[in-house]
């Protein structure tokens, strides 16, 4: 019964989103919501008897804005500096603060976090994340913390010339090892 009306208000949720959430889409059975225990309380997931394996992961976010405030980044004329240098901090610091800021995601030694910054038209900067490490469980929230803070950054550097900015697809792109494998988003289109 509780596996049925979860079902039920995940597919409720997927009303409210873009577009269909992956895994509503795999047998029922399959479906396994590692956060909840049996009655449905959130806790901790238990990654002690895990096998240590290569992870990595990938993710993007996009930040649209006017075509002067892109140019104002790209040429460098911002007083407060470098946008891109300091998104990019603010990213890699943000990767290594996610279980500070995700309750129940476990505090990782992650061995590598990239984070690339480049301008995207005349309008818009797109994000890319990556983060690795060998270990127990996934970094794919790392990732997608890392590009989110990345964005949050750049809006705050320039909301004094620009607050109609959109922070939009905030999404991960690729994640490889662990149990389930490696997942490719769709229309992802991720650096060899």
């Amino acid at each position: 019964m509780k596996a049925l009306a979860c079902s039920l208000q995940l597919m409720a949720y997927s009303l409210y989103l873009p577009h269909p959430l992956h895994f509503l889409h795999l047998p029922r059975s399959n479906v396994v919501l590692t956060h909840l225990d049996s009655q449905g309380r959130a806790n901790m997931v238990d990654v002690t008897d895990k096998a240590v394996t290569s992870r990595e992961a990938v993710a993007e976010a996009l930040v649209r804005m006017l075509p002067a405030t892109l140019q104002m980044i790209v040429s460098g004329g911002h007083p407060k500096g470098d946008v891109f240098a300091v998104a990019r901090i603010a990213g890699i610091q943000a990767a290594k603060k996610t279980s500070d800021l995700i309750p129940l995601c476990h505090p990782l030694m992650l061995t590598s976090i990239k984070v690339h910054l480049a301008a995207e038209g005349d309008n818009a900067v797109r994000i890319t994340a990556s983060c690795k490490l060998s270990g127990q469980t996934g970094v794919e929230m790392e990732a997608l913390t890392a590009a989110s803070i990345a964005a949050l950054t750049i809006y705050d550097m320039c909301k004094a010339v620009d607050r109609g900015m959109v922070i939009e697809s905030v999404r991960l792109l690729e994640k490889l090892g662990g149990k389930s494998g490696h997942f490719i988003a769709d229309d992802a289109q991720v650096a060899p």
